[in-house]
């Protein structure tokens, strides 16, 4: 499909789609955080909410494990590493397909990070650290440059003088001056300010290429409230347009910093939320497509409403649909029309019906279908979505069957282009896709060769003797089509 934006940041063994914004929710380990008084300083915590900003939306967790506040006491690797070795681990643990960034200054700790299974390095001291750069080098990972400089005092508030003062003489015994015009401004001047943090992140990112690191690998981060007064800051949050010129994708990092209560009159750090989608949102329409929050929810439903209505952008998706509990294939049926009428989405194509092998636990054969869709709504809003057709169908779950139990619906979120996620609510593409005979060959009806398209997608595929739940026979047309 043709994009306004082709743009993939390649992180470790992910490729991530920038085609439309991405959430990074802010986890910190530390018992000094600015924002959240150390509410994730114990591993178990920190480990619970990672998995909650997953299914609130976040696309990346970033785990930090030393504080970078105003005034903040530096923390030594080791310690540092004692905080977030467990989280990292705990997280791709329950979450084998997450994305994880470390966010840390520190090369011993970003190294033993990205062994973990960390696919990003955010490097608040912009990979000025040889050692940092010679990690990046020696591993794929993401990696993003931040600017952390004071800047040179360039940056003060400015005047100009409209006009000369000058002496009005009509009679020579009375003259009178006319005195300047002169016009203030209330921030300073761009083109110095950005010069210099432009010049700094475009050096540092040259410094990765010519280490080795791929561009595709590489984002930047102006670094707001890092060294900047909130004027500074203003100014440049006002020229993302023109980092995103550089050529990387742009990182916006403002949650909750002091210029964003400074702008909106909110002293509480935790109460700044409101404040910063708002600028959110503007980054992403001057081309952010990387922003790195703390209220993961609140944001990811505020950018769902602004994408959906400032951006066309269908994708192509796959929902499997199964029944094994009275008329199946008319259950089959009226779930493909309630799918077709879900909001911003339309059923394309729908295979025929199967009847296919239990599998997974289940007891009796099975019904299946795939149905092709367009979608222009955030995985996690689809997902509840196709939850409402199974209610709508009084699907049944017994928790005692962990999903496999008897049921007169199943709609199964199978694949999204350009989308992976994971957490316990979604994981995308699904996790058995590769496995399922009950999908790969009901997809045969809507496209010449589903495991070239899913292979070439990054989703590995069994041979057909290794699959489960084999398909036995057709079960016919599914008659789907409003009249």
């Amino acid at each position: 499909m043709l994009r306004e934006d082709y743009a993939t940041w390649r992180c470790g063994r992910h490729e991530l789609s920038l085609t439309r914004p991405r959430v990074m929710g802010v986890l910190n380990v530390t018992p000094d955080s600015f924002s959240d008084g150390g509410q994730n300083a114990d591993a178990r915590a920190a480990i619970d909410r990672a998995l909650q900003m997953l299914d609130e939306g976040a696309d990346i967790i970033d785990v930090g494990g030393e504080s970078t506040r105003p005034g903040h006491t530096p923390v030594d690797p080791e310690e540092e590493g004692n905080r977030i070795v467990p989280v990292v681990r705990g997280i791709l643990a329950a979450a084998p397909s997450a994305i994880v960034s470390i966010d840390t200054r520190h090369a011993a700790v970003a190294k033993i990070a990205v062994r973990l299974g960390a696919s990003i390095v955010n490097d608040v001291s912009g990979f000025t650290d040889p050692a940092m750069v010679e990690v990046a080098a020696e591993s794929r990972c993401g990696c993003i440059v931040m600017h952390w400089n004071r800047l040179s005092g360039v940056s003060t508030r400015r005047s100009v003088t409209l006009d000369s003062p000058r002496l009005l003489s009509r009679r020579p015994a009375q003259p009178r001056v006319v005195p300047t015009s002169t016009r203030r401004f209330t921030l300073p001047e761009e083109a110095p300010i950005m010069r210099e943090i432009m010049g700094f992140l475009g050096d540092q990112a040259r410094t990765l290429m010519r280490a080795d690191v791929s561009h595709d690998r590489i984002c930047i981060d102006p670094g707001p409230g890092f060294d900047k007064t909130a004027d500074e800051d203003v100014v440049v949050q006002r020229a993302t347009h023109k980092l995103v010129s550089m050529g990387y994708p742009v990182v916006t990092a403002v949650s909750r910093k002091r210029f964003v209560g400074a702008v909106s009159g909110v002293a509480d750090a935790a109460r700044r939320d409101a404040a910063t989608i708002g600028m959110v949102l503007s980054a992403i329409e001057a081309g952010s497509r990387i922003v790195r929050v703390h209220d993961v929810a609140s944001t990811t439903q505020a950018v769902n409403g602004y994408w959906s209505v400032a951006k066309p952008d269908a994708r192509q998706g796959f929902v499997s649909l199964g029944s094994n509990v009275g008329d199946r294939v008319d259950n089959l049926t009226r779930a493909v029309k309630l799918i077709n009428k879900i909001p911003l989405t339309r059923v394309v194509l729908v295979s025929r019906a199967y009847e296919t092998e239990p599998a997974y636990g289940i007891d009796t054969p099975v019904a299946n279908a795939v149905a092709e869709i367009r979608t222009e709504l955030h995985p996690l809003v689809l997902l509840d979505a196709l939850m409402g057709v199974e209610e709508e169908l009084q699907r049944v779950r017994d928790p005692r069957q962990a999903g496999h139990g008897p049921r007169t619906i199943d709609c199964d979120l199978a694949f999204v282009e350009g989308e992976r996620h994971a957490g316990p609510k979604l994981t995308l593409p699904h996790p058995h896709l590769g496995e399922r005979d009950y999908v790969l060959v009901p997809m045969e009806d809507l496209m010449h060769d589903p495991v070239r398209f899913l292979m070439h997608a990054g989703v590995p595929v069994f041979a057909p003797e290794e699959r489960v739940g084999h398909v036995l026979s057709e079960l016919g047309e599914l008659d789907w089509q409003e009249a």
